[in-house]
């Protein structure tokens, strides 16, 4: 008799990997955000709007980069400036919200030169074109891949839950971020 090993077949929607894209890349962002405090300033410093571990700028910046190069074809060239142009309107418009809605700048390039309204700057958007391209050349085919094999070794059902999990933890930390950032206190 030949026992063959049962495979998981089913994997996740496309709807559910951009959401496990979401996670990790919101956490490595926190990772990389402390990491520059860090090395910038010599302390560690909370970064983000939310309680834990994560900031979902990054997460969101990932996915729009994802999308946005998904169907174009271009060279290292064009994706540098997608990369740029994309994460620089994302970088003004995230601030323009978050400081509309709780009246607070999570982050103020005003020392940068050629900033704008200490929300962008010339070197951020180059460095965010670099990123970009080096994130979708090197990095998110490598974490796509890692998640793959490591997604697969565990039952769809399970894999889902998690998510589902992360999800319901992501979106309390949320709305605890929103009371604590509101203006006017919540009862």
């Amino acid at each position: 008799m030949n026992k063959e090993k049962l495979v998981e077949t089913e994997q996740l929607s496309e709807k559910q990997k951009l959401l496990l894209y979401f996670f990790t890349y919101s956490f490595l962002g926190w990772i990389l955000e402390t990491a520059y405090c860090i090395l910038t300033l010599g302390v560690f410093n909370k970064r983000g709007f939310l309680y834990g571990p994560v900031c979902p700028i990054y997460g969101f910046g990932a996915i729009l980069l994802i999308e946005c190069l998904k169907k174009i074809k271009t060279n290292s060239f064009g994706k540098f400036f997608i990369s740029m142009i994309a994460f620089t309107i994302f970088e003004y418009v995230v601030s323009v919200v978050l400081e509309s809605l709780f009246g607070l700048r999570w982050w103020d390039y005003t020392g940068e030169p050629f900033n704008f309204q200490g929300r962008i700057s010339l070197a951020f958007s180059i460095a965010w074109g670099i990123i970009g391209v080096i994130f979708v050349d090197k990095i998110h085919p490598f974490i796509k891949r890692k998640l793959e094999r490591y997604t697969i070794r565990f039952p769809h059902k399970v894999q889902v839950v998690v998510l589902n999990i992360f999800l319901v933890i992501i979106l309390i930390d949320f709305v605890m971020s929103i009371i604590k950032y509101s203006p006017v206190m919540y009862l």
